[in-house]
């Protein structure tokens, strides 16, 4: 009697993973679609040899939809949308290996990889003037005001020139990387009057102004290690007349009258003299014909 045993394959193994936990360091800007980790590093094996259905999510809100596999059958993990070290610079992924569709209403057994993803800044963003004010809370924009100085006419200083709103100061916004910024000056530097400590950033001068015409300089900051992030910034600098002497008032004291019930602007006359709008006159001796 020959007798035919069939033996079925039982559903009693789990999904296994060769690296259940994995960890990649992954630059600001991997341009989008990229292979984060290939398929075979994140490829699951069943004894039982079943079709292993695979799902990924993020462990933080924050940085869900930037990570992504290429299939439900495919498990390479590729770049979804652009990375902003600002925003997150880690992420948390879990990968799940199903030996069951997720709609299947069979019993399931699952397998689970950590793969932890390290951002890394990159060099993205030029260097910015400071004082700025960031566009819209972005942090990866920030506008600074022109500065503005002044130096007098027919005189030297050695001194490096006071600005406002600050010191002519740059710095790398990717912070993380931090390169050396050097200055120059690249337009509106007249007859070579001024020079910028290219470490520095301080304005002197170089010999004495000999007309009231305004400077409008442009100095440039540019990252050491990469010449092609630069910024420029616009300097004022006003020619003056050397001022030895404040102001002053004509009178210590000036004594005034109103009437109840006027409009708003209206004047306020003299003292006993009401028919005589009070004027206060400032005097200066450095401009006795003013």
């Amino acid at each position: 009697l020959q007798i035919l045993v069939t033996v079925l394959n039982e559903n009693d193994n789990t999904p296994v993973f060769a690296q259940p936990s994995l960890t990649r360091d992954v630059p600001e800007d991997t341009k989008v679609d990229t292979a984060i980790v290939a398929r075979e590093e994140v490829t699951a094996s069943d004894a039982d040899l079943d079709t292993i259905y695979y799902e990924l999510t993020a462990t933080a809100q924050d940085t869900d939809g930037y990570f992504a596999i290429r299939g439900v059958n495919n498990p390479e993990i590729y770049l979804q949308k652009a990375l902003d070290y600002d925003k997150f610079n880690s992420a948390t992924l879990l990968l799940y290996a199903r030996d069951r569709p997720v709609t299947s209403p069979d019993p399931t057994k699952t397998g689970t990889a950590t793969i932890t993803i390290t951002i890394k800044q990159s060099d993205t963003r030029p260097p910015w003037f400071l004082p700025c004010t960031r566009l819209h809370n972005d942090a990866s924009v920030c506008i600074s005001s022109p500065y503005s100085g002044r130096v007098n006419i027919s005189e030297m200083s050695t001194d490096p020139l006071l600005l406002e709103p600050g010191p002519l100061y740059a710095v790398d916004p990717d912070y993380t990387i931090s390169d050396r910024i050097v200055y120059s000056i690249v337009g509106g530097n007249t007859d070579e009057v001024f020079s910028v400590d290219a470490d520095t950033g301080n304005l002197t001068m170089n010999k004495i102004v000999t007309s009231p015409d305004s400077f409008l300089l442009q100095v440039m900051a540019t990252q050491v290690n990469n010449i092609r992030k630069y910024s420029v910034a616009t300097v004022e600098i006003k020619v003056i007349n050397k001022s030895n002497f404040p102001p002053y008032f004509e009178k210590e004291v000036y004594n005034g009258t109103v009437f109840t019930g006027l409009p708003q602007r209206s004047f306020v006359y003299q003292a006993g003299d009401p028919s005589t709008p009070l004027v206060i006159t400032a005097m200066d001796r450095d401009f006795p014909d003013v």
